[in-house]
Order: C-alpha cells, then sequence, then structure tokens
C-alpha cells in the first residue's frame, strides 16, 4: 500500500488468534441453541420428524463449521447453505438456529473474503439457491393450501403466507449481506487511518530530522563566523604585539590584552554553539547563541581594536524585529568586516542599518581594494544562505569609486 488503502487491491488481515477463539465460542453458542431449539420442537410435537440423533447430526453439521468462518468464509458458507437446504428438505423440525448460521455465514463472507469478486457471487449464489428452495415450498403451498379454519384477515391467507415469508427472508438475507459489506468497509476505513497515521509520523519524523539538519548548518555558519571573525581580530593584534614588542611594551601589551579578550568572547560563543548540539532543550541556549541587533556596538569595538575605524548609522524608526532576522543581520555584519579585516587592506568600514516598513536592509561597505576574495568561500555562501532562508536579497561587489559593498535586505513581516 505504498500510496495509500487502493480500495480495489486492499486486503484485510487474517484474523487474529482471538478473533478465531471468538468464532469457536460462537460456533458452539450456535450449537447450544440448535440442541434447545431441537429439544423445545421435538417436545411440542413434530409429525414426520427424524429421530433425535439424526437431529443432533444435522444440528452439529450447521454449526460447527463457523469455528473456521473467518478464516475459510466462502467454504464455510457454502457447506452451511447446502446443509441448510438438506436440512430443509429433511423437514429437521427447527428453523431458527440453522438460519441464524446462514446469517452469520453469510456476513462473515462480505465481512472477511479476500477475493470480492468470489465474495459477490459465492452470496448471490447461496441466497439464489435459497430463494428457489423457499419458491419451491410456497408452490407446494399454492398447490396443496393448508387448511387454516381460523384465517379472518382481509387478505387470502396462503398469498398472506407467502407474502410474509418472502419479506421475512429479503429482509434476513439483504441485512447479511449488506452488514457484511459494511463491516469490510468499516475495516478497510480503519486500515485507512493507520496508513495515515504512520504516514503523518514518518513525515513529522522526517520534518523533525530535517530541522535538525537545517539547525546544525545554522550552527556551523555560526562557528565559521565566530572562529573567523574572532581569530581575524586576534591574528591582527599579535602580530601588531609581535611588532612592537621590542619598542613600545605598553602598546604590545594593550594589544595581548585585546587578544585574551577576544579569545574570551569567542570561547564564550563557542561554548554555547557547542551547548545546542548537546542539549537537548535547544531554547536553553538561545539566549547564549542567538545574538542580534543590540550586539552590533561589540563586533564594531573589536574591528576598531584591529585597526578599522568603522562608521555606524541607523536610519528609520528603529523597532524589534524577528530573532531569525536579527541573527542574520548580525552574522552578515560580522562576516563582512571580517572579510575586510582580512582580505580587504581597508582603513575605514561603513555600517548601515535602516529600518524600512517591511524589511530591515544591512549594508556594508569599506575604501579597500575592492577585490572580491573571499567572495566564493564559506563566508559569502553562508550569507546567501542565511539570506535565502527569510526570503531576502544579498549583493554583494566591488563599488565603481573603490571598496567593496555588502548589501542584504530581510523581510520582517510576512504578506
Amino acid at each position: 500500500m505504498g500510496t495509500g488503502v487502493d480500495p480495489a487491491y486492499w486486503r484485510r488481515p487474517s484474523p487474529t488468534p482471538a478473533e478465531q477463539r471468538q468464532d469457536v465460542w460462537i460456533a458452539l453458542l450456535v450449537l447450544v441453541g440448535a440442541l434447545v431449539a431441537m429439544v423445545l420442537v421435538k417436545s411440542v410435537g413434530t409429525p414426520n420428524a427424524p429421530p433425535l440423533w439424526e437431529q443432533l447430526v444435522w444440528a452439529a453439521s450447521l454449526a460447527l463449521p463457523l469455528a473456521l468462518r473467518r478464516r475459510y468464509p466462502i467454504v464455510v458458507l457454502l457447506l452451511v447453505g447446502a446443509v441448510f437446504i438438506a436440512a430443509a428438505i429433511r423437514a429437521v423440525g427447527d428453523n431458527l438456529m440453522p438460519s441464524i448460521a446462514v446469517f452469520l455465514a453469510t456476513y462473515t463472507v462480505g465481512a472477511w473474503a479476500q477475493n470480492r469478486t468470489w465474495a459477490r457471487w459465492s452470496r448471490i449464489a447461496v441466497i439464489a439457491a435459497m430463494f428457489i428452495l423457499l419458491g419451491y415450498n410456497l408452490l407446494t403451498a399454492i398447490a396443496d393450501p393448508p387448511d387454516l379454519p381460523h384465517a379472518a384477515g382481509p387478505m387470502n391467507p396462503v398469498l398472506a403466507g407467502v407474502l410474509y415469508t418472502l419479506a421475512m427472508n429479503l429482509l434476513f438475507f439483504a441485512g447479511a449481506y449488506f452488514f457484511g459489506n459494511m463491516a469490510w468497509l468499516s475495516a478497510r476505513r480503519q486500515a485507512e487511518l493507520v496508513w495515515r497515521a504512520e504516514e503523518l509520523r514518518l513525515s513529522q519524523e522526517q520534518n523533525t530530522r530535517g530541522a535538525i539538519v537545517a539547525e546544525r548548518v545554522r550552527i556551523a555558519r555560526d562557528l565559521h563566523d565566530v572562529v573567523a571573525h574572532h581569530v581575524s581580530v586576534m591574528g591582527v593584534h599579535a602580530g601588531a604585539a609581535r611588532s612592537v614588542l621590542g619598542k613600545d611594551p605598553d602598546v604590545a601589551s594593550e594589544a595581548l590584552r585585546t587578544v585574551e579578550q577576544t579569545a574570551r568572547t569567542a570561547i564564550t560563543e563557542l561554548r554555547g554553539l557547542l551547548g545546542v548540539l548537546r542539549a537537548e532543550d535547544t531554547e536553553a541556549s538561545d539566549t547564549t547563541s542567538s545574538p542580534g541587533l543590540d550586539q552590533l556596538p561589540e563586533l564594531f569595538s573589536a574591528a576598531k581594536s584591529a585597526g578599522l575605524e568603522v562608521v555606524h548609522g541607523v536610519y528609520g524608526e528603529p523597532r524589534p524585529v524577528p530573532q531569525g532576522v536579527a541573527l542574520s543581520a548580525y552574522r552578515v555584519v560580522q562576516e563582512a568586516l571580517t572579510n575586510v579585516v582580512k582580505h580587504a587592506g581597508a582603513r575605514r568600514a561603513d555600517v548601515r542599518v535602516r529600518f524600512l516598513e517591511t524589511a530591515l536592509e544591512i549594508e556594508v561597505s569599506d575604501d579597500g581594494r575592492g577585490d572580491v576574495k573571499g567572495s566564493n568561500g564559506f563566508g559569502l555562501l553562508g550569507m546567501r544562505e542565511r539570506v535565502a532562508v527569510h526570503g531576502g536579497e544579498l549583493d554583494a561587489g566591488p563599488r565603481r569609486d573603490g571598496g567593496f559593498r555588502v548589501r542584504v535586505s530581510l523581510p520582517t513581516s510576512v504578506h
């Protein structure tokens, strides 16, 4: 059932051991009922009735096959139908329990037979045979009507008896046929519900795995951003400290202090990110692993300490933005400044944050060489992926008047 529960190909599962035990008990119950009815009919007195031992055989032949009715429904129906017709011809006496046995067998074929074509035609054949027998008995009664001295209804007593018998048998067999089909349909619908529930569970698991993978990719980007940015700053200050170590110990000491502080900051962020990977509840680590617009001044301070002049401007009315957008904006600025420090050879960077009506725009430009070194690496690729997640736009490339510019637009509302 790879594409669902197809009515044309669905097959009802075989009966469980518990259902098979129920069939045995039902067969025994029908047998006991047949024996009780046989004793009652015998006590009332039935002319031309067969001997008691023969009636026991007929009762057992009708009831005991029902113990296998759900395992071999069509075979049981044909067997019970044949025994019923033979017992009726033999005039056993009781007709109630044999009728119940035929009803159960007919119902079971509709509810359990795997081959639906055989299920339909086997029931039609048995029902047709029953009505042929009924028609023969009715014709016999019409040809030789019984003496009914107390009949006082408005209809002919023989005609009334024929109509009554026909109506009872029609309701009897139609009910067995209809309720059997309904039981099959109910089982199929239940199987479809189970299948859909399993499909939903598998889909949810797949979505969960996809979310986990996406989260780990996000964390990988964050790790890259953190390491690249802070290591770049540390490298610049370490080189400055080495160059002036013998000439100006104070400047060297200050540079080494910046290296130390940057290393501590990097370790703190790395611990927060790794905590997300280890924590069962990722929300507990969100506060330490999701910087936003409020942390941008820290990036500017770090870049300034690396010898880069940073001019920062905010345009528009500042307002809260979604956490994911704020994080992506922070990482874009971080990666852009890292590229400026590492590759641009710039003295000045201009960072502009614009709060537009439906978007947050970030622009980072510098006065460096304006080449695209690093634009094919993980840095700008990570920017593009972050922006794409939010349905935003990224424009990165050399400026006409020199330098390099990164500009992203991140939607802040959904329409």
